[in-house]
């Protein structure tokens, strides 16, 4: 199954960054706001305030222009079922074998429910070890129960 198509803006955000040599940490930096949440800005499952989209645009030396399509609402959550890029493969891997014991511990824990994707935040750290460095990601959603009618 072919990966989901790139769209347009998201190629000139990234080619724009690649070209000013800037990180996402360098951008998180002038807008204020996560280098996760900035990086899922550029591939359009965020959307940007009218003032974060008209200082990213800045920051990259893109035109104002651009501004509406960095606003408007995303379609989220588009691609192939099961992804084909390796990295984003692993996370499709480790909910595949540890997905029901995540949801049993959470459950033990919380109860009926679910961690929310909205009321979220995501963050990836480098730890430094001698036998390679490791990959740090936190995720943190707020517990919501179900509703009982």
């Amino acid at each position: 199954m072919p990966q989901a198509e790139i769209p347009m803006i998201t190629e000139k955000l990234l080619t724009a960054k690649k070209a000013k040599g800037l990180t996402f940490a360098d951008l998180e930096k002038i807008l204020g706001r996560d280098e996760v949440w900035i990086a899922s800005v550029f591939y359009r499952q965020s959307t940007a305030s009218e003032d974060e989209a008209l200082k990213l645009l800045e920051a990259l030396g893109l035109s104002t222009d651009l501004a509406s399509e960095l606003t408007a609402y995303p379609v989220k959550g588009l691609g192939p079922i099961v992804p084909t890029d390796p990295l984003i493969y692993r996370f499709y891997e480790i909910m595949q074998v540890y997905g029901m014991a995540l949801k049993d511990v959470i459950q033990e824990k919380f109860g009926d429910g679910i961690m929310s994707a909205i009321d979220f935040t995501l963050d990836v750290d480098k730890q430094e070890d001698p036998k390679g460095d490791r990959v740090v990601v936190t995720m943190n959603g707020k517990f919501l129960s179900y509703k009982k009618w």
